[in-house]
């Protein structure tokens, strides 16, 4: 029998005698890697530290050029004759090209030579040369600037000149009266009729001045509308020749499954909540993964993706660590392509508050508040009903009104406020919106962290392509400020306290995480840093004022790490 043997299959030269293979393929989207993934990823980490066959800078040493850090992935197979090995991987492009010998290729490569995508690509880029051009060109500042100042002398001309009629009326005005009982009634007729032409003949004057300005007006104004219009037609053909490039694009990607059922991009992404695919769809590691394993009838046993490189700027990746795939461009082409294959199930389906509960450490007639655990919903989540919520409303049914006045992250533990009435709610609610409600976090942070004190001035706002992340953005995020103080160290972790100053969305461990913050995230961040038994975080310290005794009142809960 003949065996297939693709060339982008590589042994493992580790010794793997002994380790088992796991017995449910890796759920992509949140996973622990596999000992076998790790094996793998070791042996590609340690190809990229010394391989000779392309030049990229990744920003780990200096070379010349942008610095980009790139997503890796290896695949664990299976051959027909039951030997293992692995396939590896490159998010995008790689030094340019995407044909290497050590990755496997993409599903469609469209950088190869004379390919129908080169030859639109460079139409399109000709069109944004002359569009460049014809928008820095000078002569049109320069019309616009003529036409500003022409309007201008227009403008002065004819406020001159209506200064003028005026006082001309004036004048008419002042005949009329002196002469009105001077004269007999035919002179004082024919006196009237002068003025009267006299007023006509300034009226035609100021018409033909007019004119004459709007024709000079509307001569410049057609040399620049002509010029828009030229390049607003260039936009729109460039627009047109990129939405039919796209299309043809889309249509080169057919993606296998587990079952050999073959579905294409448009179609997948059809059934989606986004119909149009984003740009960059199924050419991350992981689709290009398993499209070769599936058309080399190899086995997928276990996968596993890390980042290689700097850090980008808005994102927090950092150098080594493992994450998952994105949302917004492998999620609908994974669903697809894992059919057939025995997935891990996906923990956010998983109830982790499961017979757990959490303590009530204080009760009015106004509120409620409770020490929550770590990974324990505030509130129902899409496939997860029970919450800190569904929990006090089946323990309080007579409680009215919102209930929820603040949220905590699943995995962070601490005090929680929750309202029985609206007006409660609404009292508190205030508070928080006006920042004048007094939170302390208590975090360990994954290394050692040299400031004493601070603040982390971050805006940040959702990652569109791979919620619920968040990420830098000076442009368009929303301001988020915290303040820290040390603690002290331990074994190789920082110990801190964190003073959200304000109350964005993933704000300590974002600005733990990232390299214009603290550039070590909070330990056990497996959205921004590396899985440990839990996240340790842990809101221990709140102060606000009571809704019905409107004087302060606070609240500590300790630390559970």
């Amino acid at each position: 029998m003949v065996v297939d043997n693709p060339i982008f299959f590589h042994h493992f030269q580790s010794d793997i005698a002994g380790i088992p293979k796991p017995k449910v393929f890796t759920f992509p989207f949140c996973y622990e890697p596999d000992e076998l993934s790790k094996i793998a990823v070791v042996e590609l980490q340690q190809y990229l530290e010394e391989q000779r066959d392309f030049v990229h800078n990744f920003g780990l040493q200096n070379l010349e050029g942008f610095a980009l850090g790139k997503m890796f992935g290896v695949l664990v197979v299976e051959r027909e004759n039951g030997q293992l090995g692995y396939l590896a991987a490159c998010s995008g492009k790689l030094a340019g090209t995407n044909q290497h010998t050590y990755f496997v290729p993409p599903i469609f490569d469209m950088l190869t030579k004379e390919s129908f995508f080169l030859q639109e690509e460079e139409q399109i880029n000709a069109l944004n040369r002359q569009i460049e051009d014809l928008e820095k060109a000078l002569d049109l500042p320069e019309l616009i600037q003529q036409l500003k100042e022409i309007q201008q002398q227009a403008d002065d001309a004819l406020k001159i000149y209506r200064l003028y009629m005026k006082t001309e009326k004036a004048k008419r005005k002042k005949i009329r009266a002196e002469h009105r009982d001077i004269l007999s009634e035919t002179d004082y007729q024919l006196l009237e009729t002068d003025l009267i032409k006299q007023s006509y003949r300034d009226q035609h004057e100021y018409a033909v001045l007019k004119g004459k300005w709007k024709t000079q007006l509307q001569s410049i104004e057609e040399l620049i509308h002509n010029r828009q219009q030229e390049i607003e037609d260039l936009k729109n053909t460039r627009k047109l020749k990129s939405a039919v490039l796209q299309q043809r694009l889309f249509e080169q990607y057919q993606f296998l499954n587990a079952r050999g059922e073959t579905k294409s991009l448009l179609a997948i992404f059809a059934e989606s909540k986004q119909p149009i695919p984003p740009a960059g769809a199924g050419e991350c590691a992981a689709p290009k993964l398993l499209q070769y394993a599936y058309q080399h009838k190899l086995k997928p046993i276990c996968m596993a993706e890390f980042w290689w490189g700097v850090s980008p700027t808005s994102e927090v990746r950092k150098h080594k660590n493992f994450y998952p795939a994105c949302k917004s461009k492998c999620e609908p082409i994974l669903s697809h392509m894992l059919k057939g294959l025995d997935v891990t199930p996906d923990p956010m389906r998983i109830n982790p508050a499961q017979g757990r509960t959490f303590d009530i450490i204080y009760e009015d007639d106004d509120i409620i508040v409770i020490n929550k655990p770590a990974e324990f919903l505030s509130v129902p989540g899409i496939h997860v009903t029970d919450s800190v919520y569904t929990r006090i409303l089946g323990q309080y049914p007579e409680i009215s009104g919102p209930v929820i006045i603040h949220r905590l992250d699943m995995s962070t533990s601490g005090i929680l406020i929750l309202a029985k009435h609206k007006a409660a709610h609404q009292f508190i609610q205030k508070q928080f919106i006006q920042h004048t409600v007094l939170k302390r976090y208590t975090a360990i942070l994954d290394g050692i962290l040299t400031p004493q004190t601070g603040i982390i001035d971050l805006p940040l706002r959702v990652d569109l392509d791979d919620r619920p992340r968040q990420v830098v953005c000076y442009q368009y995020g929303k301001p988020a400020k915290t303040k820290f103080d040390v603690l002290g160290y331990e074994d190789g972790y920082t110990r801190i306290h964190l003073f959200p100053l304000t109350g964005r969305t993933h704000q300590l461990r974002v600005h733990a995480a990232h390299h214009q913050g603290f550039h070590i995230p909070i330990l056990g961040d497996d959205l921004y840093g590396r899985r440990a038994d839990r996240l340790h975080l842990h809101a221990g310290y709140i102060q606000f004022i009571h809704p019905r005794t409107e004087k302060h009142i606070a609240f500590t809960a300790e630390d559970p790490f």
